[in-house]
């Protein structure tokens, strides 16, 4: 493996780290990162291997046994320079001072033949002076959902980290994975994780906190000249040019989890990248029946702040508080405020665009009150009636009434016949408006054209959380197949696919309210 990786390491070589090398859990000032190296695990096995995750490394299609074993955390090549990352962050609105990567070890930065830049971090291998009263150790269930999500995401177009692999580590490890003092014995995994950089919002706000700007500006630095390099000049800093892209590309990102129906669960500010991806896949969810104020975190049950109609506020909030932490560095912090004041505005617009797209509508200056009043009586009717959220939107294309959205309801049967009018009334006005839209002959799209342009939006085949949850089933009774079926499938989210149809369906009831497949909690 070594022979086929060039290792830059700049993260550890430029910024300043722990001067300790002790591994317990402290506190750790003035740095950006401690050095500790994997625990071994005692019988690892290769569980899956994403071949175009490996290609943007360099690596060989088949991956060999020494690349498993450092995969496992079982070796450390030479050239590799493992460390955890230092960063606080904002825990469901409260402050909470140093977190850090407590169970995530970055094995090195890779350069590839392309020039490109990578992180490989394994998460689940073992403890780092930021575990706190944790192990370090990752079970097979979250780490099978963080490969499984994080892949899907690619595929769907939504700005994500990769994984590269996942591997069973031959031990178990004890989880209460619903925080009602019922520990159980899970078997435990390691997942590699692959990013251009993990940096998240926290890694800001932790030498704010502690008014280490010194430290904050070399991290500052070093990020704009890694990834952000048109706003550096000699020794000048564009901090607030950086900050409007972090806060468009975060923008971005929330909408694009609105347009698929993607919830984070988790969206502390430790978990919003620097770069606008989705990281730390922890219990998140998927839309299935069309509920806004759904929540897969069940540590969120009780005030839903991550619930899914309120992920655009919370991005909002993510930001200003990224903001509120580079001020410390800036002679002028108005420019700043100006971003976060405008960043409401823009998401909504990002949103109400993907919305419109999922209509296969353009949005144009003439139908702006037509067009949001479609947008808002779809959304009170998918709220009324319980509504397979991708299916409806699939079925939008074709549907010319209330029965040919039939399959998307969760209880067809019960639909009133007031709603089945109020269904049929809002179809026959979207189809004058996409008629509309063809008769400009600027805008307009044919029938066929429209669905074709929906497909590409509105994907078929998600990570349904009950689909999820049986493949880990299966997984730990010794089945070995489910998981490479389930990742073919998610290859090809906006394409049908004969014979996968069971992987698009419906939620059934049995998985309405079991854990892993309506709520979760950060246990892992």
């Amino acid at each position: 493996m070594s022979s086929q990786l060039h290792f830059t390491n700049r993260f550890v070589s430029e910024l300043p780290g722990d001067p300790s090398t002790e591994n317990r859990t402290r506190q750790v000032m003035r740095a950006c990162y401690s050095r500790v190296e994997p625990t071994a695990v005692p019988k690892p096995e290769l569980l899956a291997w994403i071949p175009e995750v490996a290609q943007l490394l360099d690596l060989e299609a088949t991956p060999s046994p020494e690349l498993v074993e450092v995969l496992a955390g079982n070796r450390v090549m030479p050239g590799m320079a493992p460390y955890a990352a230092c960063y606080g962050g904002h825990q469901f609105g409260t402050w909470a001072g140093q977190l850090g990567d407590g169970r995530a070890i970055t094995l090195a930065e890779v350069a590839n033949a392309a020039g490109e830049t990578w992180e490989i971090q394994l998460k689940g291998a073992g403890p780092t002076p930021y575990s706190r009263r944790a192990d370090g150790r990752a079970v097979l269930r979250s780490s099978l959902r963080e490969l499984v999500c994080s892949e899907a995401m690619f595929h769907l177009g939504v700005p994500t980290t990769r994984a590269l692999s996942l591997v069973l580590t031959g031990e178990s490890v004890e989880r209460d994975l619903l925080y009602d003092g019922h520990p159980a014995q899970e078997p435990g995994a390691v997942v590699c994780r692959v990013a251009p950089s993990f940096l998240r919002f926290g890694s800001y706000e932790i030498h704010a906190s502690r008014d280490d700007h010194d430290t904050l500006r070399k991290l500052v630095r070093f990020t704009l000249e890694r990834f952000y390099p048109q706003y550096v000049d000699g020794d000048r800093l564009d901090v607030a040019g950086f900050f409007e892209e972090v806060a468009q590309r975060t923008a971005w990102m929330a909408a694009e989890w609105m347009r698929v129906g993607f919830v984070h669960g988790v969206m502390n500010t430790d978990n919003m990248s620097i770069l606008g991806l989705t990281i730390d896949y922890g219990p998140y969810g998927w839309i299935e029946s069309f509920d806004l104020d759904w929540t897969p975190n069940i540590t969120d049950a009780s005030g839903r702040r991550y619930r899914f109609g309120n992920q655009p506020s919370v991005a909002h909030w993510n930001v200003a508080q990224l903001g509120r932490a580079l001020a410390r560095i800036v002679d002028d912090p108005e420019p700043l405020q100006r971003t976060i004041d405008r960043f409401p505005a823009e998401l909504s617009s990002l949103y109400r665009h993907g919305m419109l797209r999922k209509l296969g509508l353009h949005g144009r200056r003439e139908t702006i009150a037509e067009d949001d009043a479609l947008l808002t009586q779809l959304a009170a009717m998918l709220v009324e009636i319980e509504t397979d959220m991708p299916i409806v939107f699939r079925r939008l294309a074709t549907a010319t009434s209330s029965e040919g959205l039939r399959d998307a309801y969760y209880a067809p049967d019960a639909i009133t016949p007031a709603q089945h009018r109020v269904i049929n009334e809002w179809l026959r006005r979207y189809r004058e408006r996409a008629e509309a839209e063809v008769g400009d002959g600027i805008h307009g799209l044919d029938v066929r054209e429209r669905k074709s342009q929906m497909d590409s939006v509105n994907p078929l085949y998600v990570p349904r959380n009950y689909v999820v949850q049986q493949v880990i089933e299966a997984t730990e009774r010794g089945d070995r197949d489910a998981l490479p079926e389930l990742l073919a499938v998610l290859r090809r989210p906006y394409d049908e696919q004969p014979g996968r149809e069971h992987f698009a369906a419906k939620r059934p009831d049995w998985a309405r309210h079991k854990p892993g497949c309506s709520m979760l909690s950060c246990s892992s």
